[in-house]
């Protein structure tokens, strides 16, 4: 189990923003994503999303997947390893 911190935000701040708490933590994992500090999968958590809906999140705001050419020779030597390559 992972520790957890508490952020406080005024609620006059989340009014003056148009949000609510959810809203802002899915605004917060899809700028630290966008930005490179947070893997896909550490966004869509913080966002409380499926995969598959952040995907679609980031496809609606324009923001490309972040995979480069470690990353896929990563995953081809993953595929190698199980023989599926």
């Amino acid at each position: 189990m992972s520790a957890t911190n508490v952020l406080e935000v005024p609620q006059d701040v989340l009014d003056s923003a148009r949000l609510t708490v959810s809203a802002l933590k899915v605004e917060i994992a899809v700028y630290l994503y966008e930005q490179g500090r947070l893997s896909i999968g550490k966004a869509r958590e913080l966002a409380e999303m499926s995969l598959w809906e952040f995907r679609q999140l980031l496809a609606s705001r324009r923001i490309s997947p972040h995979y480069d050419e470690a990353d896929l020779s990563e995953d081809i030597a993953t595929l190698r390893e199980l023989g599926r390559l």
